[in-house]
């Protein structure tokens, strides 16, 4: 009798619940899209103008200069990256080297940093006054100058910052393989080469389309490093800043806007393709792949690894160091000086502790709402149609840059007819804007976690009568407590480090960190911005280890349980 009524119930809060995300996902990712659109075709008067402010945008050589060189440096970073990324990731996968642990935690540290600190870090190392330009401040016998502040100082610094992604990527495509393959490819007589032509690159020829895809749009959407070493060298994302920030120019920010939009959708499109179309690599009938005995080869992924890795060691390190030091590079002495941050550009220490209270509301908030969501589209039997709006709406972030979701913000909360119109200028405005800038990598992630659990669960709660709810705290959340964890992390950091989402909405008595260390570089106040860098660093550190424990401890929880279970059975 409790089933069939509770059922009812439980289908009504469901509708509810599905009503709630969507409206909810539309007003604060399709409504201000829709009016980011419709600004690009009007003038800064408000008459429609249709086309005209894209002829302009292509018969202005200053400005479409800048869509031909965001694909040049795209496409670089995204050829060397995706290369440095499968060698690396190869080499962690297939081969003996010693040290992958520590490899691997390596390759992840640029995640931790904000893209600007990778800028001021080429700096210090090939800038005019840079280690290596001046061969050791003159104790080398030679001196490279690079030519940092342009396209070469962009790709550097876009490279390191989508490494990690590409590394992620190919190393999880490289983890699993049919280690029959490559027997019966030993069996026809084929050499090293054949092998990886026929058999690996095949075998993983989704994960590096999706590898590449992803670094061509972070770097062609990146709006820290060419800020920082991009010099006289106009990239998209930077067009939009002056437009936006430098002209008061809105109408062709929205413009430019979207024409960054397009190779970001473009790659969505693509990666959703690539990902229907991959089939299990690995059956029961597979074997493991079995790494065998190669000096030679362990030899020179040992070699490839050190040489990723210390690339990446010496930027942070130089970052680190610099932030200690006086006066670059005229007075050597170590000093605390650069981080009081009082008498510089950045105001102080408060944008610090103002983005650790932003970073740890969008943690929380973000969770909460993303969970929510991903709980409501995955666990609902009501309204398919909802449904599938939710989950479009809920991934649709991954194609949208973060400047686009902040000039987007601009358009929809600053006009006073919105009943929202409260949020712009507020602290609230900053964490919306970073909860939809990464609210489809944490939905997927709750996906993926709520869909190994058993729909028994489910049946078993209705025939007994138990309510929803009750099943939600007491079933659910603790089930998916690890993805959760992973989660805040997610969510804390990238809100730490992000700039682009931030940018355009941040009020003046309200700055974040990462905004402080654009204000000090274009003030001049490089070993500042350095300082604030490594602490952004430190702080995201702290909070992936503390992470770590947290899942350590539950894992050990579960297992002990697991272990008493077995005992008393």
């Amino acid at each position: 009798m409790n089933g069939v009524v509770t059922a009812p119930k439980g289908k009504a809060g469901q509708k509810w619940l599905m009503v709630l995300v969507v409206a909810g996902l539309s007003a604060s990712v399709l409504l201000p899209l829709i009016q980011l659109f419709s600004k690009a075709f009007y003038d800064k008067n408000g008459l429609f103008v249709g086309w005209d402010n894209f002829i302009t945008y292509f018969s202005t050589p200053a400005l479409s200069q800048s869509l031909h060189n965001t694909l040049y440096i795209s496409s670089m970073t995204t050829a060397i990256a995706v290369s440095l990324a499968f060698l690396f990731a190869y080499a962690l996968t297939r081969s003996g080297i010693r040290g992958k642990g520590f490899y691997r935690a390596v390759a992840l540290l640029p995640l931790f940093a904000p893209t600007m600190m990778h800028g001021i870090a080429l700096t210090y190392l090939f800038g005019n006054q840079g280690l290596v330009t001046t061969g050791i401040f003159g104790l080398l016998p030679f001196q490279w100058d690079v030519d940092l502040y342009g396209p070469v100082g962009i790709v550097l610094a876009e490279i390191v910052y989508v490494f990690p992604q590409a590394y992620l990527i190919l190393a999880v495509s490289l983890a699993f393989a049919d280690y029959q393959l490559y027997e019966a490819a030993d069996t026809l007589g084929a050499g090293h080469v054949r092998k990886l032509m026929t058999v690996t690159l095949p075998g993983v020829k989704y994960g590096i389309v999706s590898a590449c895809f992803v670094c061509f749009t972070l770097s062609f959407t990146d709006f820290g490093a060419p800020k920082v070493v991009g010099g006289q060298f106009s990239v998209l994302a930077t067009d939009i800043y002056k437009q936006v920030i430098g002209q008061q120019n809105m109408t062709m920010g929205a413009t430019v806007g979207l024409l960054l939009i397009i190779p970001a959708l473009v790659a969505f499109i693509v990666d959703r393709i690539v990902e229907r179309k991959q089939h299990a690599a690995v059956t029961a009938k597979s074997k493991e792949y079995r790494i065998k005995a190669n000096g030679w080869r362990d030899l020179f992924y040992t070699v490839v690894c050190l040489g990723v890795s210390g690339f990446l060691l010496l930027l942070m390190a130089t970052v680190v160091l610099a932030s200690f030091i006086q006066v670059w590079p005229y007075n050597l002495d170590f000093s605390l000086v650069h981080y009081d941050f009082s008498n510089v550009a950045g105001e102080g220490i408060e944008p610090l502790w103002n983005s650790i209270v932003v970073a740890v509301l969008t943690a929380v908030i973000g969770t909460c709402v993303t969970f929510v969501a991903a709980y409501a589209i995955e666990k609902s039997q009501v309204w398919k149609g909802l449904r599938q709006a939710g989950y479009f709406l809920s991934i649709l972030p991954l194609a949208l840059p973060g400047l686009v979701i902040g000039l987007a913000y601009i358009f929809f909360f600053n006009n006073p007819a919105n009943p929202l119109h409260g949020l712009y200028g507020s602290l609230w405005i900053l964490i919306l804007a970073n909860v939809i800038h990464f609210f489809a990598v944490g939905f997927i992630t709750a996906t993926t976690a709520l869909k190994k659990l058993d729909p028994e669960f489910e049946q078993a709660a209705e025939s007994m009568g138990i309510g929803q709810m009750k099943l939600f705290w007491r079933v659910t959340v603790p089930v998916c407590m690890p993805a959760i964890i992973e989660m805040l992390v997610y969510f804390f950091i990238n809100a730490m480090v992000t700039i682009s989402a931030v940018v355009f909405l941040y009020a003046a008595d309200f700055k974040l960190a990462s905004v402080s260390i654009v204000n000090m570089d274009d003030a001049g106040d490089i070993a500042p911005a350095a300082a604030m860098s490594v602490l952004i660093v430190v702080l995201n550190i702290i909070a992936r280890a503390g992470a770590e424990w947290i899942s350590a401890r539950l894992r050990k929880r579960t297992a002990r349980t697991e272990q008493e279970k077995g005992q008393v059975a």
